[in-house]
């Protein structure tokens, strides 16, 4: 296979991994906007617990249950109706608040308005919404997503959800809005026939007979997001382990089909090497309270917090092939590492809206070079960046529109890894580097946050002025580009395709010589160095490099 081939194939081969989870629109509607804001309907009510109970039917390919949401009012309520999110064709059928019945609740669109008037207390209202339907089912999963109904290799029913950038609405009513995590974590009931095991986020609860059926419960104590809340039903089986972590022991749950289970324990032995490196790297797993599970999945993979969704067939890579080209890539199962890498940006660091969802894939996507770098040094780990680059596609911006629910492009995974790649080599001191990513996780330790809370905390950790550098690879297509001219004995160099103010100084190639290029240009003064071919540019910048005859 030519070179030339081998990079295409690359690039198609990781934009069919990190397809957008949702549509690039142009124009927006009503809709968009009361699902992606926090407008008056929202904005003074504060989720502190989900309870949800599902019940689905394979055959009907229907579910139906009841969420209850415990709330506290935040403030003046500004507002007599209060929003519910339920997408079409799923419809909530009965309402009651603080245990009196609602009749007055009215759909518009995607969305129900309750009536509540001043039945709202100031602390723990309970909101109880009984739901059913057929939910949307998943088209290509998990990135065309839904609630998946399909069978396992023995012909057995086998179903999950997955609604990253969907919404959890998809499937039960909730308030379906990023910046709004549950403070106190979710129960999670899920009703299914005797044969099969139903398997949730966070600890076993209990197991019980329920009208001919069981019902299994399960329970997460830590602010989760709504998306992350997953059922999943087979017949699976259950082998644990510890890892001895910076915070004590945690457990680790392991959940697969029944005829996996060997290969699953060899396969998941990488979990504690995944730990350990992320550990090193980002701090604490964030949710110890809650354990760390895999849940294998009809589908690719998800980072359905404490309940990682697994789906790469037991293999290294990425369904066996490595997405950089460089060979690193097939030393370790990539949904293992990725999807686990969410759990420290992602699900313990949040977005308010999905218009910054750089912030979840751009470190974790990141995180596979880190991983990397533990366990086969850091040149390899460069090798294992560099090569991401052949899936950028640089065709629109990583951030999307705020407030329609809008993400940007997938470039906001390998483009968004190299910039922080790129960052650390302008830093130039990988220690500052790792507590500054270990410093984000605990300044921002379950919470939500702004793109402009990130790019403050990066800019004062490392005593850098970031504001162009994060325009220039969040906000545009452009790609700087180092131009170089010689004029006889003498080389020039500036910088092009660049926005206002953008002047990250570049290291020279096993050097310690910079280089400050600017708008303008400049002489590059060295002894040692009197021809541009032997301008060698360090290359973990994410940088084009022109000459100009």
């Amino acid at each position: 296979m030519t070179m030339k081939k081998l990079v295409l194939l690359l690039g198609l081969i990781s934009i069919t991994t990190h397809a957008q989870v949702l549509n690039h629109k142009k124009e927006f509607t009503r809709q968009d906007s009361l699902r992606g804001t926090n407008n008056e309907f929202r904005n003074w009510w504060d989720v502190k617990k989900y309870k949800v109970s599902v019940e689905p039917d394979f055959q009907s390919k229907t579910i139906k249950g009841k969420t209850t949401i415990i709330f506290d009012k935040t403030n003046t309520q500004q507002s007599d109706l209060l929003q519910i999110d339920l997408q079409h064709p799923m419809t909530v059928s009965a309402v009651k608040l603080n245990g009196k019945k609602i009749s007055n609740f009215k759909r518009d669109g995607n969305v129900y308005f309750i009536t509540v008037g001043n039945k709202i207390k100031s602390n723990s209202n309970q909101l109880e919404l009984e739901y059913s339907g057929n939910p949307r089912v998943a088209k290509n999963a998990p990135w065309d997503g839904g609630w998946i109904f399909t069978k396992d290799q023995k012909d057995r029913d086998w179903m999950s959800v997955a609604v990253q950038g969907l919404g959890a609405s998809a499937w039960f009513p909730n308030k379906d809005y990023l910046g709004d995590e549950p403070d106190n974590g979710m129960e999670l009931e899920i009703i299914v026939p005797k044969e099969l095991v139903g398997v949730g986020n966070g600890r076993f609860v209990s197991k019980k007979e329920m009208n001919g059926k069981m019902a299994y419960t399960w329970k997460v104590v830590n602010p989760i997001n709504n998306y992350n809340i997953i059922p999943n039903i087979g017949h699976y089986v259950n082998f644990k382990d510890i890892y001895e972590g910076e915070k004590g022991k945690l457990d680790l749950d392991y959940y697969v089909l029944d005829y996996n289970l060997e290969q699953a324990k060899s396969q998941f032995e990488q979990a504690k090497l995944m730990l350990k490196s992320f550990e090193h790297w980002f701090g604490p797993y964030p949710f110890y309270e809650d354990s760390f599970k895999i849940i294998e999945t009809p589908h690719l993979g998800m980072e359905h917090q404490s309940g990682i969704a697994y789906g790469n067939k037991f293999k290294n890579g990425y369904l066996g092939r490595d997405l950089s080209g460089s060979g690193w890539g097939m030393k370790w199962d990539f949904i293992i590492v990725h999807e686990a890498g969410h759990e420290w940006f992602g699900n313990n660091i949040t977005e308010k809206d999905v218009a910054d969802m750089w912030i979840h894939e751009s470190f974790t996507a990141y995180s596979e070079t880190l991983f990397t770098e533990t366990f086969y040094g850091k040149e390899a780990a460069g090798e294992y960046v560099r090569g991401t680059r052949n899936a950028i596609e640089n065709d629109i911006p990583i951030i999307g529109v705020y407030g329609v629910n809008q993400e940007g492009s997938g470039d906001m995974y390998y483009k968004g890894a190299n910039m922080i790649h790129t960052l650390r080599t302008w830093m130039n001191n990988d220690e500052q580097f790792r507590q500054m990513l270990r410093g984000l996780n605990k300044e921002f330790y379950h919470q939500t946050v702004t793109t402009q809370q990130i790019e403050n905390y990066m800019a004062k950790f490392s005593g850098l002025d970031l504001k162009s550098f994060f325009n220039q690879y969040l906000r545009t297509v452009e790609v700087p580009t180092l131009e170089l001219k010689q004029e006889g004995n003498q080389i020039n160099y500036r910088y092009t395709n660049i926005v206002d103010g953008f002047s990250m100084p570049l290291r020279l190639k096993n050097t310690e010589q910079t280089i400050s290029p600017t708008k303008d240009w400049k002489t590059l003064n060295s002894v040692s160095i009197k021809n541009i071919s032997d301008v060698e540019i360090n290359p973990n910048y994410y940088i084009k490099i022109k000459i100009v005859r």
